[in-house]
């Protein structure tokens, strides 16, 4: 038997004492890199903790909350007296289409939405092309032009709107006498309120729009158009063909971001017409506002609940119409 294979002999008593060493070497260094990383994780949940807790006290607990609202009889006077309120299940989501005035609301919604959102993003497309290849000279004016609703408040927009469409010293009404035109009562007349609505939102609107997709065009590689022009492909085929699946993001960003802003349709009907006359600008969200207000925080919860489900359905449907398929 090799006596350098037994321990404690010879040259292998030093191998098995270095090889015991190196583990009792190592544990220092373990240790502290756990310690480190302790410490960086202590650091990073202090650093966050300061958002988590705003997060969960102003955006998670009123969401839990109004879902909870929702599905209770709770009212204003229930506030007091918690432990009167009663479980209902879905009864005020029954109650809301039994509404007629939330169905009117939630059409006068749609109406706004499936006019508005294609004008707005037609017109910003034409508007971004337009100031990408053929008005050059003075693109920066039209840039600032065309942006300046968007920075500029909305209820300053509406007020303003409000002023010139008044229907006696109005600048609009006084425009069209110019012409022999009797201009009618833009914010009184049911059959003019709501197109009102829609032009000015399409109007307010049409900035983001433009930048995003003039940001878009902008970023169409030159070779490919230049292929195309050689390929014998006209201006709309070129466009038609080439720039337009190129901007298939930059669509479905400002078709996203547009749709969620005309589900939620508010600002311009609270400040010119309180959702008058006879409801036909009444929208979803100034009913749920408007049954806040009264005390339904039931009936309201349920309302803006509605108005999710709304907003998340028109989501996946553009993400299914306008994602890259490439």
């Amino acid at each position: 038997m090799p006596t350098s294979t037994l321990p404690g002999q010879g040259g292998t008593r030093d191998e098995s004492a270095s090889v015991g060493h190196q583990p009792a070497a190592g544990r220092p260094r373990l240790s502290l890199g756990r310690s480190a990383q302790g410490r960086q994780a202590r650091a990073a949940w202090t650093l966050a903790a300061p958002f988590l807790a705003l997060f969960l006290a102003f955006m998670l607990l009123p969401v839990v909350w109004s879902l909870l609202m929702s599905l209770t009889d709770t009212q204003s006077a229930d506030l007091r007296t918690p432990l009167n309120v009663s479980f209902t299940g879905f009864d005020n989501y029954v109650r809301l289409f039994q509404d007629e005035q939330f169905v009117h609301a939630l059409r006068n919604t749609a109406v706004f939405v499936v006019v508005g959102l294609p004008l707005t993003l037609t017109a910003g497309l034409a508007a971004a092309v337009a100031l990408d290849r053929g008005i050059r000279r003075f693109r920066a004016v039209f840039r600032v032009g065309f942006y300046l609703p968007v920075i500029t408040s909305i209820v300053a927009i509406a007020v303003v709107w409000k002023t010139l469409l008044d229907p006696r010293a109005g600048l609009v009404n006084t425009v069209l006498a110019w012409f022999g035109i009797d201009g009618p009562a833009w914010l009184a007349d049911t059959r003019f309120a709501l197109p009102v609505m829609i032009f000015m939102a399409v109007w307010r609107n049409l900035g983001t729009v433009m930048i995003i997709m003039l940001a878009g065009l902008q970023s169409v590689p030159q070779s490919l158009m230049e292929a195309a022009e050689l390929d014998g492909a006209s201006a709309w085929q070129r466009f038609w063909r080439v720039t337009f699946p190129l901007l298939r993001p930059a669509l479905l960003l400002t078709a996203v971001t547009t749709g969620i802003g005309y589900l939620q349709f508010f600002d311009e009907p609270f400040v010119m017409t309180q959702g008058g006359p006879l409801d036909s600008t009444l929208s979803a969200t100034m009913y749920a506002y408007n049954q806040f207000g009264n005390g339904n925080y039931d009936v309201a919860s349920a309302a803006g609940y509605v108005v999710f489900v709304l907003i998340v359905a028109l989501t996946v449907l553009q993400f299914r119409v306008l994602r890259d398929k490439d």
